[in-house]
This record gives C-alpha cells, structure tokens and sequence, in this order.
C-alpha cells in the first residue's frame, strides 16, 4: 500500500477543516495521538496507583511501570498509525488522480469484504473510480487522435481561429489552400491570412475567393465553439468547383441529349416527306393524286413543325420560372378550388386544418394544378379516383395527392425533363411543379401507395 510521511500537511488540511484556524496548532495525527493516549490515561493510572500503593518490592514495581507506560504509549502510537496510513494512502490515490495518473491502485480484501468495511469500500470505490477515469481518458485519446486523423487527411480546409481572429488551428488542406506550412500560418490573424471575408456574412454560402495556394467556388461553413472558456470560430472551406463543373457538365448533356432526341423526332420526318415531295415534283408524268400527297406531306411537316415548336416553347417555360411572389395562402380554399378545376372525374378533399402558409399562390396553384391532373389521367386508366388531403406537422405543411391509378413503373425518370409516358405530353410538368416546391424551401415526391394499388404525390412546405 502507498504511504506519504504522516508529517505531510495536506492530509491535515484535507481531512480537517478547523486546521485551518489561526488558533489550531495540532495536526490530525497529533490529536488522534492524544485522543489515544486520554483513552488510556484512567487505566494506566489506575494500575500505577494500585501498583505503587500495594506492598510490592520496588523491582516488581519498576518492572510493571514500564511494561504499563510502554504499552499504553505503543497501543497509542499504533492507534495513531492504524488511522492515518490509510488515509495518506488515499491521499496518495487522490494525488494521482489529480495528475492524471491512473496506474496506482490501492489493496482492497474484495469486493464482499469492502462492503461490510467501511474503510475497504472507500478504497473500493476510489479503484473504481481510478478505473473509470483510465477508461474515459483512454477514449478520450483515441477519440482525439482520431479527430487528429480526419482532420489532417480530408481534402477540406479547416481552420480554429479565436476571438481575436488568430489562427490556432489548421490542417494539411488548409496548409495548401493558403500554401504556407503550419508553423508560418499559426498565430497571424485572418486579415493576413485573407480568410477574414470568409467570417463575414452568411453560413453556409457559396462564395468565389482566391488563395495563394488557388482561387475558385468554394462553400464557406462557420460556427462558434469555446475552449477555456474563450470562443473560438471553426472556418470550414470546401472547393466546390470541380463537382459543379461536373454537375453543370452533365446537365448540358442530359439537355443536349433530350433536346437532340427531339429535334431529330421532329427533322427525320421533315426531310424525309420533303424528299418524297421533291422528287414527285421532279416526275414529268405526275399522277392524278399528286396533289392529295402534296397537302398530307405538308400536313405532316406543318403538324412536326408545331411539335418543335410547342417542345421549345415549354423548354423556355421551364428555364424562365420566375421567384415566388410571397403571399399569405389559405389551404383548404386552394385545394377546394383546384379540385373543382378537374372537369373528368370528382376529386375528394379529406377533411384537413385551417393553415395558412407564405407562398406565391399563382405557383402553388400551378403546381397542385398539374399535380392533380397527373392523378386524374392514372386514374382513368383503371376507372379509380383522386383524393387530396393535408395536415400540420409541426412547422410545415404536408400535402398529398392520391390515385388508384396503375402506380409507377419507373420513378427514376419521373422528373427528367420532357420525358414523359403520356401520348401528346410535354414531359415538363412534374419538373417544373418541382421547381415551385423547392422555390418556397419544400420538396415534391413521388411514390407508390403501400395501402392499396396507385400513386402519392408528396408535398411538404414550410409554414
């Protein structure tokens, strides 16, 4: 068991409050001495008395005085021992503690035996707790080399910066966007550095900027931390630009393909009837219906001509929505009104609460519109019907439109621009109901019923 000199202070002003009084002058292990040896006192004097007093030969007399004194004053001192060794080991225990050093452990006679010692279990629970300290500790060290790791291997800048906007941390993709190692970066504020219009403004946010380790889009993350008790800023920049080329490279080529795909719907036939008609015009002996084949080969091309040109048209519909026009919008009202606007078949409209929300209500109209008619036209196919209905849940609206119609058989082109399964379809309505939802901060989905055979179209906006 771990010991510290009985003489140590800081037992005796650890476990005694009123040493700490100008007029206290012993120690603990002092008093506990005295408390021993007062213990003692009325039998020693006692038996000296009786000793000295009775007809004993002065040998027999100065033998027993010693042998009295000396074992009272040594059950005394070992009284005194008894109690102040296990209390220096404990402060010995609680010492290490305090540094971090969670290796010592004191010998307890177990766990049964501690219980029913009340000493036992106060070393118990102090191993316990030594155990349990080691333990966080230990995955608090993994946790942060961890946290070490990422942080030095991810392709993001980071840096800590504290009130005074100096750096106090940067990791290796910081180190190259600002080209400069660590050790010349730490300690500089963000004005030097050029991250101080990085803390401005709003987060997150898409924002260009150059470095001298390079300049392009990046998305620029801030928050607020503290450590000591001071706050401190975690800057997180992200290079953006090369997924948002990619992004926008694939968008032209999905647009380029559909548009292609069109078009070449629409010239094949064009040039084709047109070389039909130009070498029937080329016959010198024509026959007698030649001029019925001139007005349906100029049918045909006038009827392609108009596909072409309601399929650009509703392209530029959908590449020119303008932003929401907020306004306060009644729900109900709006859904009654739409559902009235289906002429083929009767729309129920389940019972729903009262909300009002913020929203362009020309849009939303549009977009409940094509909702709803997409719902109608599955729903004719299988002689079904349509049932709209909302709730509040929580802070946002949750609108929804059910058919019975045959369900989906591939969600995954369902908002592809211009595609479209319906015959005479412009392919651009889910696309641009879309494109209204996540104008005012919502979103649009599509699904299959899992109650019964059809569709749910899935609106959520905030209210």
């Amino acid at each position: 068991m771990t010991t510290r000199d009985s003489t140590d202070p800081t037992i005796a002003s650890a476990l005694n409050p009123l040493s700490h009084r100008p007029d206290s002058r012993l120690r603990f292990d002092q008093r506990i001495l005295l408390l021993a040896l007062a213990a003692g006192l009325p039998a020693a004097l006692v038996a000296l008395i009786l000793l000295w007093s009775g007809d004993y030969t002065p040998k027999v007399q100065w033998t027993l005085t010693v042998f009295i004194v000396g074992v009272w004053t040594g059950c005394s001192f070992g009284v005194r021992r008894r109690v102040v060794l296990p209390l220096q080991t404990l402060s010995n225990l609680l010492a290490a503690l305090r540094e971090s050093d969670f290796s010592i452990r004191a010998r307890t006679p177990g766990t049964a035996a501690a219980s029913a010692d009340p000493l036992g279990a106060v070393m118990f629970e102090v191993n316990v707790l030594a155990s349990t300290l080691h333990d966080q500790r230990l995955g608090a060290l993994e946790a942060g080399a961890l946290l070490r790791t990422v942080m030095l291997e991810i392709d993001v800048a980071v840096f800590t910066l504290d009130e005074a906007q100096t750096l106090r941390l940067v990791n290796r993709a910081g180190e190259r966007l600002l080209a400069q190692p660590a050790e010349q970066l730490l300690g500089r504020t963000a004005a030097d550095l050029g991250l101080d219009a990085c803390l401005d403004g709003p987060s997150p946010r898409i924002a260009d900027a150059a470095f001298a380790g390079g300049a392009g889009r990046y998305e620029v993350r801030r928050t607020t931390f503290r450590q000591g008790g001071r706050p401190h800023q975690l800057l997180v920049l992200a290079d953006v630009s090369r997924p948002l080329r990619d992004e926008e490279r694939q968008a032209w080529q999905r647009l380029i393909r559909v548009i292609g795909h069109e078009i070449n719907n629409s010239l094949a036939p064009i040039k084709s009837i047109a070389g039909s008609l130009e070498s029937m015009l080329a016959r010198g002996d024509r026959p007698d219906d030649w001029d019925d084949d001139m007005r349906r080969g100029l049918a045909v091309i006038g009827a392609r001509s108009d596909s072409l040109s309601r399929f650009t048209t509703a392209y530029a519909r959908l590449a020119k929505l303008p932003a929401p026009r907020l306004d306060t919008v009644s729900v109900p009202a709006l859904v009654r009104r739409v559902a009235g606007l289906e002429p083929r078949l009767p729309v129920r409209v389940a019972d729903g609460p009262d909300v009002v929300v913020r929203a362009d209500p020309d849009q939303l109209e549009q977009l409940l519109i094509n909702v709803v008619r997409n719902a109608a036209d599955a729903a004719l196919e299988t002689a079904g019907g349509v049932t709209v209905g909302w709730k509040r849940e929580g802070r946002n609206l949750e609108l929804w439109v059910d058919d019975e119609g045959r369900g989906l058989t591939n969600a995954s082109n369902l908002f592809v621009p211009f595609f479209t399964t319906k015959p005479g379809g412009s392919g651009i309505g889910l696309v641009l109901s879309r494109q209204i939802a996540e104008a005012h901060s919502g979103s649009l989905t599509l699904e299959n019923r899992v109650d019964r055979q059809g569709c749910r179209a899935y609106l959520r906006l905030p209210i």
